[in-house]
């Protein structure tokens, strides 16, 4: 016999809020576990295809798992000290973009920018503050980094839970299936699969769109001679995670870097343009169409609000569940509305052939 709804709806409130507690109370105790969880997510079916070529579950993990840690090792001692050390030359660089854009307001208005207008004043403080403050957010961004992912849990908790969930992935899922309601287990299936279909889109998906456009911005703009190529291009990568936020952000930046860096010589602005019209081409033409799909189910403004609500409540690990969570509620409030849609309460009796015995006088 099938539990009422009211029924139903208490179990499933009591498991969301025993999930949030957990967030909450042990938030920076399961970032690893989450980190762990997220990662063999995203190479399952690269193990799954490993094992279709012949390989056995273990082998295939063991494979990715070293491929893994090279690529970890060598961004460590190639990528990352060269960021950090452009991200500081960048917030020590303000001052003189600042003295750049008076000089030339000066020299287009010079009744607006005299020495003392606010606009002028307004520079002078902002350049001031940036460089200040730039510096302390560096530092403080590397301090909570060695306090939250720490030597140990970098180099051995990650890969160690990366490494036993990618290889046990399927046995979970289908020990996961076998504790299914059996009265419920033919929907909360169909969901759970339309959730994975959006996570495997969007997460998979933009995650590896993230990736190459991030390495390609980066390249290119080190190619062309930007000085801060490297860590404009790591912003623009990141930040398509989020539609269309990368490209105006990573464009707006490098451009207005390439007018300071390269006044006068239009045709090297032009170029550093040139390099994120190509980006966005190949995004929109390319890489999302073949990686992403044309329908991912995941808004960008809810995409915005969830990465907000889940970042303030819970932390950094808040921002590492609330995809996963805004597109588990997603597929479940799409698929209340059709159950809406079908029943009586929004129908009404217009469909029915013959009007109800009550209605008729």
């Amino acid at each position: 016999m099938t539990l009422p709804v009211s029924t139903q709806a208490k179990y499933w409130g009591i498991a969301a809020l025993v999930f949030f507690a957990l967030l909450y109370l042990l938030g920076d105790v399961i970032l690893p576990f989450i980190l762990g969880m997220a990662i063999a997510y995203f190479l399952d079916p690269l193990a799954d295809k490993l094992e279709a070529m012949g390989f056995k579950r273990i082998w295939a993990t063991v494979t990715i798992t070293l491929v893994g840690l090279l690529v970890f090792a060598l961004m460590i001692l190639l990528i990352v000290p060269t960021l950090v050390q452009q991200t500081t030359a960048l917030f020590d660089a303000v001052p003189q973009i600042a003295t750049n854009i008076r000089e030339w307001l000066v020299t287009k208005f010079p009744d607006v920018v005299d020495e003392g207008s606010v606009l002028r004043q307004s520079l002078d403080s902002v350049a001031k503050t940036v460089q200040e403050k730039g510096g302390e957010l560096v530092n403080a961004v590397l301090t909570s980094a060695q306090s939250v992912f720490s030597v140990v849990v970098l180099i051995v908790v990650v890969p160690v839970v990366t490494f036993y969930l990618l290889w046990d992935w399927d046995r979970m899922v289908a020990a996961i299936d076998d504790l299914l309601p059996r009265d419920h287990a033919p929907t909360i299936r169909k969901l759970a699969s339309d959730i994975d279909r959006t996570l495997a889109s969007f997460i998979r998906g933009q995650g590896t769109v993230c990736l190459i456009l991030g390495a390609f911005y980066a390249i290119a703009l080190m190619v062309a001679g930007l000085s801060f190529g490297l860590i404009v291009g790591a912003i623009a990568g990141a930040l398509t995670f989020i539609p269309y936020i990368g490209a105006l952000v990573g464009g707006a930046l490098a451009i207005g870097l390439a007018l300071f860096q390269f006044w006068g010589e239009w045709w090297h602005v032009g170029i550093v343009a040139g390099i994120f019209v190509i980006g966005q081409f190949l995004e929109g033409n390319f890489l999302t169409p073949n990686l992403v799909g044309s329908s991912v189910g995941l808004h960008p403004v809810w995409l915005i609000f969830a990465l907000s609500a889940f970042g303030t409540l819970f932390g950094f690990v808040g921002m590492l569940v609330a995809v996963p969570v805004a597109a588990a509620l997603g597929v479940v409030l799409r698929y209340l509305i059709s159950r809406y849609k079908e029943g009586r309460l929004y129908k009404g009796y217009s469909d029915a052939a013959i009007l109800p015995e009550d209605t008729v006088e």
